[in-house]
């Protein structure tokens, strides 16, 4: 199998923020696994797509879930027209020929299912396929590449101590306001005044998170408020539509938010 259609050609938009670039292309020089730290929407996964254009490699994303199963990313026998056949899963697909693998929000699928993994990030560098009776060896580019959002965990929904510390760790969070104005001005296509006053929106959300908001406004929805602003719809409607009903469905949230980013609204 190729990886054709799993390379990038084109340059993903990514601002720097510190030293991350620096950390993940050390890693992969190492193949080290990396894990990304952050919240909703701060731009993890660009990141990982920038740096497997960066870097020239392959990128097989995979979205876990609660109902992902070892056979989802492994492989499984499937029943065609001659009989039982056996099909890679993306993870094993990126193991044989070298791709960096992403496992987006990882603790979302169950830990039983998560151990898979662990062949693949010690010296060891193997991806057991038992139903196969086979081992599959790591490619030399394989590289594997998770994330998670801290703020989300529970005891029941966290990564085990054992899976974390194999991994280089990387924290994100939402960048600094005039970077982050940047970005929304790039990804949106608003001009640098509105973006300023979407960047205080979400500064002012953040200000609510642990008091009623599990998260303020990401740099994800702030680019969405803008595209509907460019499309044409008066800001606060813009704003009301992609940033207070998405982010949260408390009547009192909602009145505080409002107000809050009523104060900002020119």
């Amino acid at each position: 199998m190729t990886l054709e259609g799993y390379s990038i050609a084109v340059e993903p938009y990514y601002q720097p923020v510190g030293d991350e670039i620096a950390i993940f292309t050390a890693a992969y020089a190492e193949r080290l696994p990396v894990m990304l730290k952050g919240p909703t929407g701060c731009g993890k996964t660009r990141f990982v797509e920038h740096m497997a254009w960066r870097l020239k490699k392959p990128l097989i994303t995979i979205a876990a879930h609660e109902d992902m199963t070892a056979a989802d990313l492994a492989g499984r026998y499937l029943l065609e027209p001659n009989g039982t056949v056996w099909h890679d899963g993306p993870l094993t697909v990126a193991v044989r020929n070298g791709a960096i693998c992403y496992l987006d929000e990882i603790v979302e699928a169950r830990q039983d299912t998560t151990v898979v993994i662990h062949p693949l990030t010690d010296a060891r560098r193997i991806l057991p396929l038992e139903k196969h009776n086979e081992l599959v060896a790591a490619h030399p580019d394989f590289q594997l590449t998770i994330s998670y959002n801290p703020g989300y965990q529970s005891a029941v929904k966290d990564l085990k101590e054992s899976t974390k510390q194999r991994f280089i760790a990387i924290d994100f969070d939402y960048p600094p306001p005039a970077t982050e104005a940047a970005i929304v001005i790039r990804e949106s296509g608003v001009d640098n005044d509105m973006a300023n006053v979407l960047v205080a929106i979400a500064e002012r959300s953040r200000n609510l998170q642990g008091h009623g908001l599990d998260e303020g406004a990401s740099t994800r929805m702030l680019i969405h408020a803008g595209r509907m602003v460019r499309a044409g719809l008066p800001l606060a409607t813009a704003v009301q539509s992609s940033i207070v009903l998405p982010i949260t469905d408390n009547p009192d949230i909602r009145e505080a938010l409002g107000e809050a980013i009523e104060a900002c609204l020119p």
